[in-house]
């Protein structure tokens, strides 16, 4: 089927007509008593503003070629579909009326045309990166080929830990010093560079693994912003120089059993004592706490449980590093208080294996009034030091998500091209293709959405915007990976084929940095409410 030159006039019309659906439905959700009392219209509503925002950032992406613009169409399409998917049935909980979908009704029929959409199953795009981060993107992809790609199934299937090979690695790389500024040994200049370099760099090392290559420098970064947000010059000069080098791996304590995304209302207590605080209670799914050297933990810090977040301080907690699978740790007594006391239990997890999630204890651990983020100053002010480094982490998620969907396209789509059924390669088959196809449209425009939030946070802006990108890019993370394993047939559920790896992979990238219907309803939803006020 010959494709059309997008309209690009007709096609932003679109999108804006799409928004003004989503800026009714922010007024009904208003005055239907907000998310709280309208959860699921609210977490509907929230997945389409994501998912409009994202086709907007396709249509820049268009503008700049013929593959371009049939990716952005396709994916637009794609967008377009779905909100209609969300409203068809409930338009008078949504504020609209008939014909409210005829305007888009053509469009959505052209492409989403099965031959338009097979037409683009061995076309992923240009990425369009500049000079600079095409460099960034070669030097990391050679890496994760070449380091990463090596070890990841071994580390999968015996659930291994990373190879000190990797990190060594990466730290020479410069990985981990992605987002620490020049005047502290790394190699942030300020501005959209960094958020763009931390970007590229993370879809690649995760292209070769999202356990051992992309989520190693997720845990940097946020203590990295959590730092540059709150900390004093003295920490900063003490930490983040490490941080960058390598010679400081950090792990992230912030869940605990009972508030996983309710982290204002988490209760490990963090008591003064001479000379610092002892830490009591449990913090859980705190991944690469065993091989960490340091731990960012938020703790109650004010006992008056009214304060909720205000009452958080940011603490680094130094450890030894230890073995896999579990650790216990203990501290000499002091002042006529007992030995210190830190275990960490192992969580099995169906995927995201070589980092490894713990269940942490604290028992009277000791924290030197130094490592107090921000000082006395920072004092009851954890909670937003800590939001600082989630909201570049969401950022990273979503890079992360490209990175693993573009694996699972380049493994689906060689397989096609190699797989003979009914004497035809499968790739021959329309069916294959329209999946490759919209897998290539679903991942270029995920991309270009993410390298657009990263310019965002560049300027200072984008928190809401790397959060609508971690709703709506992760979520498609499981649907590309999902039909990359079914174009494998029977192979895709074997451990010999990467893809399976892919698929349980991808299921975690809802959950952390924010689960998706938190992120929804606390988040999107009540930001987009904000924002209309």
């Amino acid at each position: 089927m010959p494709a059309a030159p997008l309209d690009l006039t007709s096609a932003n019309n679109l999108v804006q007509s799409a928004q003004s659906i989503i800026d009714a439905a922010l007024a009904r959700l208003h005055d239907l008593g907000g998310p709280d009392r309208q959860q699921g219209f609210a977490y509907d509503l929230a997945h389409a503003a994501s998912g409009v925002a994202t086709a907007r950032s396709a249509l820049r992406y268009a503008e700049r070629g013929e593959t371009e613009s049939a990716l952005a169409a396709a994916f637009v399409a794609l967008v377009l579909h779905d909100l209609a998917g969300r409203v068809l049935g409930r338009e008078a909980l949504w504020g609209v009326t008939d014909p409210w979908y005829e305007p888009f009704a053509a469009f959505v029929a052209y492409y989403r045309e099965p031959a338009f959409l097979a037409a683009l199953a061995e076309t992923p795009g240009p990425r369009h990166l500049g000079d600079d981060f095409q460099s960034v993107a070669e030097l990391f992809h050679r890496f994760a080929e070449e380091q990463v790609r090596p070890h990841a199934e071994r580390v999968h299937r015996t659930n291994a830990d990373i190879p000190e090979s990797i990190i060594t690695g990466l730290a020479e790389l410069g990985g981990f010093g992605l987002s620490v500024p020049e005047a502290y040994g790394g190699f942030a200049t300020g501005g959209e560079s960094e958020y763009l370099g931390m970007v590229v760099a993370t879809e690649e090392l995760s292209w070769g693994s999202l356990g051992i290559g992309g989520s190693l420098i997720t845990r940097p970064e946020i203590l990295t912003r959590a730092l540059l947000r709150g900390g004093t010059e003295e920490q900063k000069q003490r930490w983040l120089p490490r941080v960058a080098s390598g010679d400081v791996l950090a792990a992230i304590a912030v869940t605990e059993p009972d508030f996983g995304s309710d982290v204002a209302n988490v209760t490990t207590a963090a008591t003064p004592t001479t000379g610092g605080w002892l830490l009591n209670g449990a913090k859980t799914w705190c991944t690469f706490a065993a091989r960490a050297d340091v731990l960012v933990l938020l703790a109650r810090s004010e006992p008056e449980r009214a304060l909720a977040h205000r009452g958080l301080s940011l603490f680094l907690v130094e450890k030894a590093p230890s073995e896999s699978p579990g650790f216990t740790l203990s501290q000499e007594a002091r002042d006529g208080i007992g030995t210190g006391r830190l275990e960490g239990r192992p969580i099995d997890t169906l995927g995201y294996r070589g980092m490894h999630s713990y269940e942490l204890s604290f028992d009277n651990w000791f924290v030197p009034d130094e490592n107090l983020v921000g000082g006395d100053e920072g004092r009851g002010q954890g909670f937003y030091f800590q939001m600082a480094g989630f909201e570049n982490g969401r950022l990273q998620t979503v890079a992360r998500a490209v990175g693993l969907m573009q694996a699972a396209y380049e493994s689906a789509l060689e397989y096609a091209r190699h797989r003979v059924v009914f004497a035809e390669p499968i790739l021959d088959y329309e069916l294959t293709r329209v999946k490759l196809g919209t897998m290539a449209a679903i991942i270029q425009c995920s991309r270009q959405y993410a390298l657009d939030v990263a310019r965002l946070m560049g300027q200072g802006d984008g928190a809401l915007e790397a959060s609508m990108a971690k709703a709506y890019v992760c979520r498609a993370a499981e649907w590309v990976t999902r039909e990359a394993m079914q174009i494998h047939g029977g192979m895709g559920y074997a451990e010999e084929y990467a893809v399976s790896r892919y698929f349980v992979d991808a299921r975690v990238l809802s959950i952390f940095e924010g689960a998706d219907e938190t992120l929804c309803l606390k988040v999107i939803a009540r930001r987009l409410l904000e924002a209309r006020d």
